[in-house]
């Protein structure tokens, strides 16, 4: 009972809604000698585009007219510069980053075929372009893309904390987070290489749809009447999360794989995720012995609180997901 009420608390420190990583995109590509193709993408909220523009240290020649067009909720702007002198060595700055709540990730193509990565934030808005780039770098980046997506990603942390409720820890939650992690290992490979091609509107629902049948299935449990997800929960584990999968390569795609750097990008971004999966489970598992030693009685009706309120945002979000089709 006492673990039914660190679940209760926890869902109300939740923010009831799902939040996508959707950072600020910033792409260069070396044509020919220091002229660039550049995209620049920044999250809408409506018709209203964040307040953000690059700029370079050293001195750079506008090409072409910006051009501008909408992609769901973003803006994406094109054009092409000439560098005066060349970027290695140029510190890129976002104006305007440090007031809003926003990352950008950079990624620069050079005409040798070398390129860079880096995350900007509202606390370091600015970096210096170095003459290369190493592999390790490029995974530190990625590393904590990953741990950032799951960590803020509530619609898949709502669904690992429903599979704590179902399992009730011990080796069952360990073959069923070990499922979930092979599940969308495997799916965000395939889709982040291309190999697979799904509509994320649908994934979305989908997934939210999963988090609803797992809190029914343990409502069905608390009843005596044990469904697959209570009998054989890693099974489940597995077939949510190869679509779980999906709604992470969804995220990655926003930032994109570096050239020359794919596997370590790939790599360390699934390690990202799974890093931040583990923290969730132990903050989780932590909070629920505080409660245990702290011996508060609660009534019997409060077991049903967790899966009703886990079910009743999934479900909004279903609703709402269905309705953005």
């Amino acid at each position: 009972m006492r673990q039914l009420l660190a679940v209760w608390l926890l869902l109300l420190a939740m923010p009831a809604f799902a939040h996508e990583v959707r950072p600020a995109y910033l792409e260069l590509h070396e044509e020919t000698g220091n002229e660039f193709r550049v995209l620049w993408k920044t999250p809408m909220r409506g018709d209203m585009r964040l307040s953000l523009s690059p700029a370079f240290s050293g001195q750079t020649e506008t090409l072409t007219p910006i051009a501008t067009r909408q992609t769901g909720s973003a803006a994406v702007q094109t054009w092409r510069i000439k560098a005066i002198e060349p970027l290695r060595g140029q510190s890129v700055r976002i104006v305007g980053l440090e007031a809003t709540m926003t990352d950008v990730l950079v990624r620069m193509e050079f005409a040798d075929g070398t390129g860079w990565s880096k995350r900007l934030t509202p606390a370091h808005p600015m970096a210096e372009i170095p003459v290369k780039q190493s592999g390790w770098s490029v995974a530190g980046e990625y590393l904590k893309l990953g741990v950032e997506h799951i960590l803020l990603g509530i619609d898949h942390l709502l669904f690992v904390l429903a599979l704590l409720l179902i399992t009730h820890g011990g080796w069952p939650l360990v073959k069923t987070v070990t499922a979930f992690t092979v599940a969308h290992s495997i799916t965000l490979a395939l889709a982040a290489l291309g190999f697979v091609h799904v509509p994320q509107a649908p994934v979305e629902a989908v997934i939210a749809l999963s988090i609803v049948f797992v809190a029914a299935e343990i409502l069905r449990a608390r009843e005596g009447r044990k469904g697959i997800a209570a009998r054989a929960p890693w099974i489940v584990a597995f077939a949510f999360g190869l679509l779980h999968g999906f709604g992470f390569a969804g995220a990655l795609s926003e930032i994109g794989l570096p050239e020359g750097h794919i596997p370590q990008a790939l790599l360390f971004f699934n390690l990202g995720v799974e890093l931040g999966q583990l923290l969730f489970i132990a903050a989780v598992m932590s909070f629920i012995v505080l409660v245990k030693r702290a011996r508060i009685r609660i009534s019997r009706w409060a077991e049903l609180v967790p899966p009703y309120a886990i079910g009743s945002v999934a479900m909004f979000w279903v609703i709402q997901r269905v309705a953005a089709f």
